[in-house]
């Protein structure tokens, strides 16, 4: 029976082995490209990257216990996801991401909201992945949060 991952640790040595590759990899390109204040974390039983309290305090508005969630990378039953919620709060983001991805991949996207469906590993963009990464700083997203998400 699996175990549920409390860890990040816990969490990359249950990938796997055909997926440890291009999931470090993808892990990797968002660490490497993720601007300043995001932070690295478990969320929603899945490797989150979120602003934390520290910087907006009031949290993520349907539980203000959590950090506001940004991107999440997770392995799931046939493909590894990514879900950035940029693209699913910026239509000019989205439609940048969609027109791009056409343009260096063979296969079709599969997407859903905010969800990015990787199941051929060797057709994985990277550096399409990296590019979209650094589209908001923490205070950019914080921003288009507020203005998307949370009632005034």
């Amino acid at each position: 029976m699996p175990t549920k991952p409390t860890t990040i640790q816990e969490y990359l040595k249950e990938i796997p082995e055909d997926r440890k590759v291009p999931f470090e990899k993808l892990r990797n390109t968002i660490l490497e490209n993720i601007p300043e204040g995001f932070e690295e974390t478990m969320s929603y039983k899945m490797l989150g990257y979120v602003v934390p309290h520290s910087i907006f305090p009031a949290g993520y508005h349907c539980d203000p216990k959590l950090p506001l969630p940004f991107i999440n990378l997770a392995n799931q039953k046939g493909f590894i996801a990514l879900y950035h919620m940029g693209v699913y709060a910026d239509e000019k983001i989205y439609k940048w991401f969609v027109e791009e991805y056409g343009k260096r991949c063979k296969y079709k996207l599969d997407m859903g909201k905010s969800c990015v469906r990787f199941k051929k590993m060797e057709d994985i963009p990277y550096d399409l992945i990296a590019e979209l990464i650094r589209k908001f700083t923490p205070q950019q997203w914080i921003e288009l949060y507020q203005k998307s998400f949370v009632k005034q």
